[in-house]
């Protein structure tokens, strides 16, 4: 690249030399960023209304500097000569400048070869199939990974930390009795309001606490705990191992030789399957204390007289039924939670999405789950 301390405005002249009919252009004065690009206002109709088989002829009659504006020059003139068929000549030119025309040819310009996304309905749903497909699969390879880690556990080989196993424990079972035990408590008391508008009608109030008792103890009080448990303890993961996943944190266990199922979410599974029970069941204990609440309060109904009439409705088989769909639960949102964790993307934006889908998804689990046992349990007579 030449240097000159006198710039001048980059310019150049056509001139067609009628011997060979090639098309001139003598370009003259600086042709830098700094001087700006000379109108193309009589070049490039000129160059659009030559014949296919045309020559153009770029000549140096006096470049005094150049830098990149005379290479997007060229490689403007050099497109508009490959439409139309023209050949273009600009050996002439500096030969520096010459290299990197060569050197911004030698790898064309890419384009948007995606083609265009079908907007149908049948091609949505068709996308959307697809994915559900893909997500389901990779959700069962997941599943297998668990399992085969919940077996190294059973021979005592699972290499995981205790202290995760504990803190895991604590957070799933102590930490979230508050919640439980509001939820509940509330969930009893809007089933008992409920129930006693009708009943009352009857003269009936008193099978207030068998409605509450059953209802509870069947379904209500392990599907609110799970519901409870997918916003808080299913969160909670999802967020902990996305955010190990963006950190490559998941990268360094895989270098040391360890496997993040077995060392992260087994823990977890493990941890928040053997709570939920404990937690189903205070939760059972919570919702029927509501029921007595509006009971005693409301209705009119003595707390001895409620008692016993909740203990007369209630069967053995019902608690077991409720304290098996807990167990059902935690195993749902320990294992979407981090699902969704371990799928995570590598950006923080990432992590907040991974946590809204595996409360979602938790959340969709643990309703189609309470509804398969319901229709399991009526099939059996149970």
């Amino acid at each position: 690249m030449s240097t000159n301390a006198t710039i001048a405005p980059a310019r150049y002249e056509l001139a067609h030399d009628r011997e060979d009919g090639a098309l001139h252009v003598r370009l003259s004065d600086a042709w830098t960023l700094d001087a700006g690009l000379p109108s193309g206002d009589d070049l490039i109709p000129r160059l659009q209304s030559l014949p296919a088989g045309a020559r153009v002829v770029l000549e140096d009659a006096g470049i005094t500097d150049w830098d990149s504006l005379l290479v997007a020059f060229v490689r403007t003139v050099a497109f508009i000569s490959t439409e139309r068929g023209v050949v273009l000549d600009a050996s002439s030119l500096p030969s520096g400048a010459r290299k990197l025309i060569d050197l911004a040819a030698a790898v064309p310009a890419k384009g948007d070869r995606r083609a265009p996304e079908d907007d149908a309905l049948t091609a949505r749903v068709g996308r959307m199939a697809v994915g559900v497909w893909d997500t389901a699969s990779d959700a069962n390879e997941f599943l297998g990974e668990v399992v085969e880690a919940f077996g190294t556990f059973l021979r005592r080989r699972a290499r995981f930390r205790r202290v995760d196993l504990m803190h895991a424990m604590e957070s799933a079972g102590i930490g979230a009795l508050g919640i439980v035990a509001l939820i509940n408590f509330l969930v009893g008391t809007v089933l008992a309001f409920v129930g006693a508008i009708q009943l009352q009608q009857f003269g009936a109030a008193i099978y207030v606490a068998n409605l509450v008792g059953i209802a509870v103890a069947r379904v209500l009080g392990a599907l609110m705990t799970g519901i409870v448990m997918s916003g808080r303890t299913g969160a909670a993961f999802a967020a902990t191992l996305g955010t190990m996943n963006v950190n490559e944190e998941t990268d360094a266990l895989r270098t040391m030789g360890l496997k993040p199922v077995e060392f992260l979410v087994l823990p977890r599974v493990l941890a928040t399957t053997l709570m939920m029970p404990a937690l189903t069941a205070y939760g059972i204990l919570m919702g029927m204390l509501g029921g007595m609440f509006v009971g005693v309060t409301l209705l009119g109904i003595g707390p001895t007289e409620y008692l016993t009439q909740t203990r007369g409705a209630l069967e053995l088989k019902q608690v077991i039924i409720g304290l098996s769909m807990g167990l059902a639960f935690g195993a749902v949102v320990a294992l979407t939670g981090c699902y969704y964790g371990l799928r995570c993307g590598r950006s923080s934006a990432a992590v907040g999405e991974a946590t809204t889908r595996a409360v979602v998804a938790s959340i969709v689990l643990v309703v189609v789950v309470t509804a398969v046992f319901t229709v399991v349990l009526y099939l059996v007579g149970l």
